[in-house]
C-alpha cells in the first residue's frame, strides 16, 4: 500500500487540522492528544501524519518529506514555497494587519522613516513597495508588540484574530494587509507520480472540510475580529 504522508502545523492550527483528519476517518477521534509523537500512523494504514512547525511545514512538502500540508495561507504568502495549493480549508482564519501606537495614529503616515517589526518581512515588504512607500522592516520571532513599547519601530504587522492582544499594548489597527484561513498544499511530484492515492486523500480531506464549513461558519461568525 503506498502510504501518502500528510503535515499537520503543531500552533494555532493543529486541533484544526487533526479535526479535518478524524473527519476524513484517517484519524481516531481524540487519539493524537494523548501522545508527543511527532509521526502518526493513521486508522486505515493509508495515511500517515505528520506533525512539523509552522514556519518548516511547507518546506517539508517542497521537499517530498510530506505528501500533503495543512499550512496556513500567511505562511504561504510569506514563504513564496513551490507547492500547489489545493483547498481552502475554511478554519484558522486570521488577518494580517498593519498597527501602530494609539498616540501615533494621525501622525505616522507622515514620518519619512519608517519602521516596522513582523514576523512577516516579505509580506511587508511588498504592501509598502505597492504603496512606494520606503520603510525598514525589522524582522522579529517573538513577541512583535513590544517592539513600539521600546522605541525598536513605529509599528508593526503582525496577524490578529480577535485584537486584543493590540488593545492590551495599546496599539490601533490602520490597515489591513491579509487574510488567513488553513490550506491544503500538494508536493509537485507527489500530485504527478502518486496521483491515485494522492488524490483521494485530497478528495476526503475536500469533503470533510466542506462538511465543517458550515459549523466552522457558524463559530466565526460570533468572533470579534478588531
Amino acid at each position: 500500500m503506498s502510504v501518502v504522508t500528510v503535515a499537520v502545523p503543531s500552533g494555532r492550527l493543529l486541533e484544526g487540522g487533526m479535526r479535518t483528519l478524524e473527519a476524513a476517518g484517517y484519524l481516531t477521534a481524540g487519539t493524537w492528544r494523548s501522545t508527543r509523537r511527532l509521526i502518526l500512523p493513521c486508522a486505515d494504514g493509508a495515511v500517515r501524519c505528520l506533525i512539523a512547525k509552522p514556519v518548516d511545514l511547507l518546506a517539508y512538502v517542497e521537499h517530498g518529506a510530506a505528501d500533503l500540508g495543512i499550512a496556513g495561507k500567511d505562511m504561504l504568502l510569506e514563504q513564496g514555497r513551490d507547492v500547489y495549493e489545493l483547498v481552502d480549508l475554511g478554519f484558522g482564519f486570521c488577518r494580517g494587519v498593519l498597527a501602530v501606537p494609539a498616540g501615533a495614529v494621525e501622525t505616522w503616515e507622515r514620518k519619512s522613516h519608517l519602521r516596522i517589526a513582523t514576523k512577516y518581512p516579505r509580506i511587508t515588504e511588498r504592501y509598502f513597495w505597492r504603496r512606494g512607500r520606503p520603510v525598514e522592516i525589522i524582522g522579529l520571532n517573538g513577541t512583535v508588540e513590544l517592539a513600539p513599547q521600546v522605541g525598536l519601530a513605529d509599528g508593526i504587522v503582525d496577524v490578529v484574530m480577535t485584537g486584543r492582544t493590540l488593545r492590551e499594548n495599546r496599539l490601533v489597527e490602520v490597515d489591513e494587509v491579509f487574510r488567513s484561513t488553513a490550506r491544503l498544499v500538494v508536493n509537485r511530484v507527489s500530485l504527478r507520480s502518486r496521483a491515485e492515492p494522492v488524490a483521494a486523500v485530497v478528495e476526503q480531506l475536500r469533503l470533510a472540510a466542506g462538511a465543517a464549513g458550515g459549523a466552522s461558519s457558524r463559530r466565526e461568525g460570533g468572533v470579534e475580529l478588531r
